[in-house]
């Protein structure tokens, strides 16, 4: 599909201003695959919950026990699209709140989630322009958290979050969001870079953070538009990095040469609100 454009645009095609850019936070990141949240354990707690479409965030099972109700457990989540993950037997036990986890522990989303159709559908109902936030493989609850409490402070219509090498919507990002979980949709995909050409034939702009982007607030911002945030380690992968239409980063004065996840993306959700609103 072509997307539509009357009106001049120069996104991406602004001169440099000799600015040194920002070098987004490279931080090895937090190991939060095993992280607080709502869960459920057992076998027969968590085939109910599948049985039943409960949302469920990830599935741990404990390594060397994949047969029985447990392998039919793997294969309904499999086929759910829901992650699933061996662990050890320390891990295990590190997890469980029970002394009967049966070897299955189902991490479930503190919040429902939305989907991308109902965050498009949203802004156009209220006669807006969307403006989306997406999270690149987020595995930091406080920076997601953080995330989406400047969303929500800044208008956002939505957040998108990936399923895979991801943080959901665990009690730690509830809590880090101080209550913006309520009010902004947060919609979990397989794939970001199918994401965004869903995007793209909605008409809406992909603009990518990135260290070698060009100054954010030299940039068209205006209109639809999509912000993508990648990760607190490697920043946007590369292929996500490629669908989008530009990239823009943020100019550094001082020694330090980096700003997190959070940070980042808080400083170029303004300056969205501020083309679009001033």
């Amino acid at each position: 599909m072509i997307r539509k454009n009357n009106k001049k645009d120069t996104r991406g095609k602004r001169k440099e201003n000799g600015l040194k850019p920002a070098k987004f936070e490279k931080r090895k990141p937090e190991d939060h695959n095993i992280e607080q949240g709502l869960q459920l354990e057992g076998r027969n707690a968590v085939l109910e919950a599948l049985n039943h479409d409960k949302p469920i965030d990830k599935l741990f099972i404990k390594k060397g026990e994949i047969e029985g109700t447990l392998r039919v457990i793997v294969a309904k989540a499999r086929d759910k699209g829901i992650v699933v993950q061996e662990i050890s037997k320390d891990k295990m036990a590190a997890l469980s709140k029970s002394n009967n986890n049966q070897g299955v522990v189902a991490m479930c989303p503190a919040h429902d989630y939305s989907t991308v159709e109902d965050i498009i559908a949203s802004a156009r109902e209220k006669g807006e322009d969307p403006f989306i936030i997406i999270c690149d493989e987020i595995n930091d609850p406080h920076n997601l958290g953080a995330i989406i409490r400047t969303a929500e402070a800044c208008g956002a219509h939505g957040v998108i979050i990936s399923k895979r090498r991801a943080v959901g919507l665990s009690a730690i990002v509830s809590k880090t969001s101080a209550g913006a979980i309520e009010f902004v949709p947060v919609a979990r995909v397989s794939n970001i870079s199918a994401t965004i050409d869903k995007l793209k034939k909605e008409n809406i702009w992909v603009a990518c953070a990135d260290m070698d982007g060009k100054p954010y607030f030299n940039e068209n911002l205006k209109g639809a538009v999509a912000l993508v945030v990648g990760n607190e380690g490697e920043g946007v992968g590369k292929l996500v990095k490629e669908k989008c239409d530009f990239t823009v980063g943020i100019p550094m004065y001082g020694n330090i040469s980096s700003l997190n996840a959070s940070v980042s993306a808080g400083l170029i959700m303004y300056e969205i609100v501020r083309q679009r609103k001033f």
